[in-house]
């Protein structure tokens, strides 16, 4: 028996050696190395506290949260998860730009999904329809309350098919009927182009989609065969889009073989130099490209491209820094991961991509424009130096700063305080200004020199009275200046479009002003780029 028990002893001992052996090898390796190690680990937390946490809990939402916290580790606000409910709004806004639909911009207002603009030409616009209209029912349902989301769903379809509502309208007692034929809506990238001064031709160009640069070469062609001498191409709002579509628009005014843009990313197949291809479409046109705190990506990579080319003159502010590349990984059920992949560097080396992480004294000093929007006033960040391609000196550290940086007429210290006041209810203010439009413009039929005078600023704080804004008097006073650009503005948008928002706003766009300004005394391309010939980090503060 004794040597049964010693036979026994070391194969228990072998035993425990093996199963703590294999623990401590477990525990040696490192979570990041063991990819296996740390799925487990995740569903068994995942498992524990679904199935024993004191209150129930869903599955799904701890799911949900482990993702959303994976990607909010990475700080960085361009990563995301996109549900496959919520992508094909992503693809149409901010690639493809074209959907069955009837041709109508939404949102929620009172309790009602109501429309704030029509998109020209739509089935909604041909109608009848207009901003300012509320749905209270769509095939048949009682719409009240409904989230915008549950309309988009249904107004949206295959082309060709149709969609009953009936939609409420300030004055008219009852919902009025339509019938709308669906469609296949394309969002325009370039909303609309003018002549200003003559021989300046203007081309807006609101985001880069499947068709910007289709859009921005035929803008250009018509405003040349208009008279067009210089062309002024405004990035300013744009916050990006298509990466191949900011180097089609940078390929119109480039030669064949000029560098656009490099992307460097850590993964295989990341890191790429774009160059153009088919040589300048219009080599020698004198070209203004304005851009300011919110011109981002593809915006960026067009003014960085031309700025370093000597091609345009970069008149405006400081843009927005926004270098970094997104690509869409296909996941499971449908869903997506947009996910940072590669920063974007134009072509004398400059990244576009700013830190987004500086102190706070490091950060640029900003005051309110006129519109209400934050500008910068100053740049006090120590920027690294480099030199076009033709000897200019230009600024990195992020963003593209301009050659000729004008600053916008902004808000006195007194009126800056108003307006922030005013941002405390700044939904109600804001739903104000927009219904009291619609319902002026029903009353009075405007034209399009429509005086914003002193009766007309009395009954909108009438109707802000009304509408339970609760401000001190005092600072309605102090706003006034700001308030009545904002009834203008909408008013004008109502009216006559964003075409006609823009001619009555624009002598007051002292941006705009300088670019108009530069192109009048240049006779040539070159001459142009010569007005930024001093370093571009010298403002020219021209604001109020």
């Amino acid at each position: 028996m004794a040597v049964s028990k010693r036979a026994v002893l070391p194969i228990a001992l072998v035993g425990i050696s093996v199963l703590l052996g294999g623990w401590f090898l477990q525990e040696g390796v490192s979570r990041e190395e063991n990819v296996y190690v740390q799925v487990r680990l995740f569903q068994e937390v995942v498992d524990h506290v679904a199935e024993q946490f004191v209150e129930d809990v869903d599955r799904d939402a701890l799911y949900d949260s482990a993702i959303e916290g994976v990607l909010r580790d990475l700080d960085d606000p361009n990563s995301s998860f996109i549900r496959a409910s919520d992508y094909e709004d992503f693809r149409i806004r901010a690639t493809e730009g074209d959907y069955g639909g009837v041709g109508l911009e939404v949102l929620e207002r009172e309790g009602y999904v109501t429309v704030m603009n029509t998109i020209p030409g739509g089935p909604g616009a041909r109608a009848g329809i207009r901003a300012g209209d509320r749905f209270v029912a769509i095939e048949g349902e009682d719409a009240e309350g409904w989230p915008v989301d549950r309309a988009v769903d249904l107004l949206r379809g295959a082309p060709g098919t149709e969609i009953e509502v009936q939609m409420a309208r300030p004055g008219i007692e009852d919902p009025i009927p339509f019938v709308l034929r669906r469609e296949v809506i394309q969002l325009k990238s370039v909303p609309f182009t003018t002549l200003l001064d003559d021989d300046v031709g203007y081309v807006p160009l609101q985001v880069f989609r499947t068709t910007s640069s289709d859009e921005v070469r035929d803008a250009v062609e018509a405003l040349v065969d208009q008279g067009a001498r210089g062309v002024i191409l405004d990035l300013r709002n744009n916050p990006g889009g298509l990466l191949d579509e900011g180097i089609d628009v940078s390929d119109l005014f480039l030669e064949a073989g000029d560098a656009i843009v490099e992307t460097r990313g850590r993964a295989a197949g990341q890191s790429e130099a774009y160059s153009a291809r088919s040589g300048a479409t219009f080599p020698d046109l004198p070209l203004v490209i304005m851009v300011d705190e919110t011109s981002a990506s593809a915006s960026e990579i067009v003014a960085g491209a031309l700025q370093d080319h000597d091609r345009a003159l970069v008149v405006g502010a400081p843009s927005y820094g926004k270098g970094s590349v997104q690509s869409l990984f296909r996941l499971s059920g449908g869903n997506v991961l947009r996910l940072t992949t590669a920063l974007w560097y134009t072509p004398v080396g400059r990244s576009i991509q700013k830190d987004l992480d500086r102190d706070e004294d490091e950060l640029p000093h900003g005051a309110l424009a006129l519109d209400g929007s934050l500008v910068a006033t100053d740049d006090p960040a120590d920027r690294p130096e480099y030199t076009s391609l033709a000897g200019r000196t230009l600024l990195g550290g992020g963003g593209i700063t301009p050659d000729l940086w004008v600053i916008q007429d902004t808000l006195t210290s007194r009126e800056a305080a108003a307006v922030r006041a005013l941002y405390q209810q700044a939904g109600l203010f804001t739903r104000t200004v927009f219904n009291f439009a619609v319902a002026y413009i029903q009353e009075s039929e405007p034209s399009a020199d429509f005086a914003v005078d002193d009766a007309l600023v009395a009954r909108f704080r009438e109707t802000l009275a009304e509408a339970g804004l609760e401000v001190d008097p005092g600072i309605l006073d102090a706003a006034e200046r700001y308030i009545r650009y904002q009834l203008e503005s909408e008013i004008a948008l109502q009216a006559f479009g964003e075409d006609g928002e823009f001619t009555r706003l624009m002598d007051r766009d002292l941006q705009l002003r300088a670019a108009r300004e530069a192109l009048a005394h240049a006779s040539s391309s070159e001459g142009l780029v010569a007005e930024g010939n001093q370093p571009s980090r010298r403002a020219m503060p021209v604001g109020g």
